[in-house]
């Protein structure tokens, strides 16, 4: 029996799949220019609006296997085509319908049933041809790669094998029919560099030009010049030449340096990345079928697992929950904002002026304490608009726009028409109660107050103020333009209009927004210096520096512990932990060493040549009671899950949900661990810390 008689037999005995919103693949003849024939076009559409893309689950690849039963036995056609509805090709598999295959047959079975649908655009009497015409994600991808020839819109936003990035591989054909067709350096670009790059996206033309697309058009007729180009292709007019893909050393070579990029960053600890590098890597010299039935067993064992669920969680979390945030006010609240003004002119203050300038399209003022500082920030701002100009991500007008907006001043009455002024100043609470003082002087009542801070209390920077209830902590991740984290903080007088800016102004900044109580160091930095601040107390007890960064590895984090305190900066580290242990002085120890090595001038525990510094070796020596890996990492994970109760039981954020949002999208938390909660649930550290899973069982992990 093929895979697609029992999936039918199997819903015709359950309910199964009662969810799965049926994307219908519907045939209508085209007559193809320049007298080449008659063409069967197959339309993908799920029957909502464009906002909700097709995806295939069960249903949906019956309804095109039925579609290319028509077609197969026509003799009165020269070609079959592959479309997609308006702005939409197609996005994959059901993700939700997936994540409820009750076993490891129904698993395998739903990749079997995918490559035994898409491998007949491939085997039909007549070529096939896909138009990607809009975005085009996984399965969507797939079914492309399976035609005899493709085209793509020069408008699509969104072009990816994602699969990765969520705990799956490229299950559909993508893993050996990719690298097959453009090689293998380019292929592990596609499905491991760009997932592992936060699941970057390409554009259709980055497409076109690795290779996938054999010709690109532009979206205004992107139909019409497709059947043109097909009729050419048809008729001999035009020949489509294609590389062939190096399957020597070329290839060896591109696997062993993803490999060895993997290890690099995730040290094992994302199977579904390893999986798909394992089937690039055999493709070279796999059959089809071989390399199809590979894919299936792959897809059999990543479906059932842990990381799966954990993926999902991570992306419905950055998908809906941080387009919803909780707890913030009624969106009518919020007032316009037609001017900006920064206070500072420092590398943050720079990046936030480029920002609100791009997004929001309206005048930005910088201030600082004297002509050198202003004119360097104000310099660098347009620096980078110049550099967005080079690499053709905004047009010349746009750069002569963008530059008109960013000016700067020496005096703060340049914010009198302000609507929103943000400081990002010395981070010292004297100075930042001057500085809102001041502006206080020149700006409207109703002027919004916003401090970039990353661990100072907002209610005490508002305390004073003829109008404390228009500050709000607007807390912004570094490189700005880059982590999509914005923590909102709403101060003890903060009111519902002030928040409710701030929001909208988070939006449209198209930052991820997470309302946050005004408790020390707010959300992702509190966390990250419990974890950082547990791990050093190990190495001032005696444990090696590098054992206790590679206890972290398992983690899989973006870069070990002391690697991210060089990057964030060892002097900044301290002031946070300072900060937070003046506020629970019993959880967050003061490291006496730590505190020696920003005297001496130290940025970090390692030379440009990433050795350890002999002298930060020798300020940390002395402790007599050293850890093993696992001691570091296990009394990491339990003070991970107190503080995390604690922050709860505070009330910090409104759910654990929002812990892991912001771990995710602010201090770079792997997808496929789907959190820091989920982990501690699945890891059972949750219950034996604070008697309870931070989540209900079976969210994120199997039940």
């Amino acid at each position: 029996m093929s895979s697609a008689e029992t999936w039918r037999s199997l819903l015709a005995s359950e309910n199964r799949s009662p969810d799965e919103v049926v994307t219908h693949a519907r045939v209508r003849d085209v007559e193809l220019p320049l007298g080449a024939g008659r063409a069967a076009l197959i339309t993908l559409d799920n029957g909502h609006d464009h906002t909700r893309p097709s995806t295939f689950g069960p249903r949906g690849l019956l309804a095109l296997n039925d579609a290319l039963d028509q077609v197969a036995e026509r003799d009165d056609i020269v070609a079959v085509a592959v479309t997609g509805k308006p702005f939409v090709f197609a996005v994959g598999a059901d993700l939700k319908g997936v994540a409820a295959l009750e076993n490891r047959d129904e698993a395998r079975l739903i990749g079997r049933l995918g490559h035994e649908v898409f491998r007949r655009l491939g085997e039909l009497k007549v070529p096939s041809f896909a138009y990607y015409n809009g975005a085009a994600m996984g399965g969507g991808v797939e079914i492309g790669l399976h035609c005899t020839y493709r085209t793509v819109s020069a408008g699509v936003p969104a072009f990816a094998l994602p699969e990765a990035f969520l705990g799956l591989v490229p299950g559909w054909g993508g893993t050996y029919l990719l690298p097959n067709l453009i090689g293998a350096e380019r292929a592990l670009k596609v499905i491991i560099d760009n997932p592992l790059a936060q699941n970057r996206m390409l554009k259709g033309r980055q497409a076109y030009e690795l290779g996938i697309a054999d010709a690109i058009f532009d979206s205004a007729d992107f139909l019409e010049e497709s059947l043109t180009w097909t009729a050419r292709v048809l008729t001999g007019a035009l020949a489509v030449r294609r590389p062939e893909p190096d399957k020597g050393k070329g290839w060896d070579d591109a696997v062993a340096m993803a490999r060895w990029n993997l290890d690099g960053r995730l040290h094992g600890a994302a199977p579904s990345f390893v999986r798909a590098l394992d089937l690039v890597a055999a493709a070279k010299d796999r059959t089809r079928d071989e390399g199809f039935a590979a894919e299936d067993e792959a897809l059999a064992d990543l479906i059932m697992s842990d990381e799966l669920r954990a993926g999902l969680y991570a992306f419905d979390l950055t998908q809906k929950r941080a387009k919803r945030p909780a707890g913030a006010p009624d969106k009518a609240l919020a007032r316009p904002v037609t001017k900006v003004g920064v206070v500072g002119a420092g590398l943050m203050a720079s990046q936030l002026a480029l920002l609100f300038a791009r997004r929001l399209e309206v005048p930005v003022v910088l201030t600082d304490l004297d002509r050198e500082r202003l004119d360097k920030g104000v310099g660098s701002a347009h620096g980078e608009i110049g550099k967005l100009l080079a690499k053709g991500r905004i047009s010349a007008d746009q750069a002569n726009r963008l530059t008109s907006l960013i000016t700067g001043s020496l005096t703060k009455d340049a914010f009198a028409d302000a609507d929103f002024v943000i400081e990002a100043v010395f981070e010292e609470m004297s100075v930042k109660r001057k500085v809102f003082a001041e502006v206080e002087e020149h700006v409207s009542a109703d002027c919004v107050l916003a401090t970039n801070t990353s661990s100072l209390p907002v209610g005490e920077m508002a305390a004073g103020l003829r109008h404390p209830e228009r500050v709000v902590g607007f807390h912004f991740f570094n490189p700005v333009a880059v982590l999509p984290l914005l923590e909102i903080v709403r101060g003890g007088r903060t009111d519902d209009a002030t928040l409710a800016t701030a929001f909208a102004v988070g939006k449209r900044l198209k930052k991820s927004c997470v309302l946050v109580k005004d408790a020390p160091a707010f959300v992702a930095n509190r966390v990250l210096l419990r974890l950082l601040a547990e791990i050093v107390q190990t190495v001032d007890e005696g444990t090696p520096i590098e054992v206790a960064e590679r206890a972290a590895a398992p983690l899989g984090l973006p870069m070990p512990p002391f690697v991210l305190m060089g990057l964030v900066g060892p002097a900044i580290a301290l002031h946070v932990n300072q900060t937070l242990h003046g506020a629970f002085p019993e959880r967050f120890p003061l490291s006496d060493n730590l505190a020696r090595m920003v005297a001496a001038g130290k940025t970090g525990v390692y030379r440009p040549d990433f050795t350890l510094d002999p002298e930060v070796v020798e300020i940390f020596s002395g402790g007599t009671a050293p850890s093993t890996e696992e001691q570091v990492l296990a009394r990491a994970l339990d003070a991970l899950a107190e503080e995390i109760g604690i922050m709860l039981d505070e009330g910090v954020v409104a759910a654990a949900q929002d812990i892991d949002l912001c771990m995710l999208l602010g201090a770079g938390w792997p997808f496929h661990l789907g959190g820091i909660t989920p982990y501690l649930d699945r890891s059972g550290v949750a219950e034996k810390v604070t008697g309870a899973r931070f989540l209900e069982p079976g969210v994120a992990s199997l039940p």
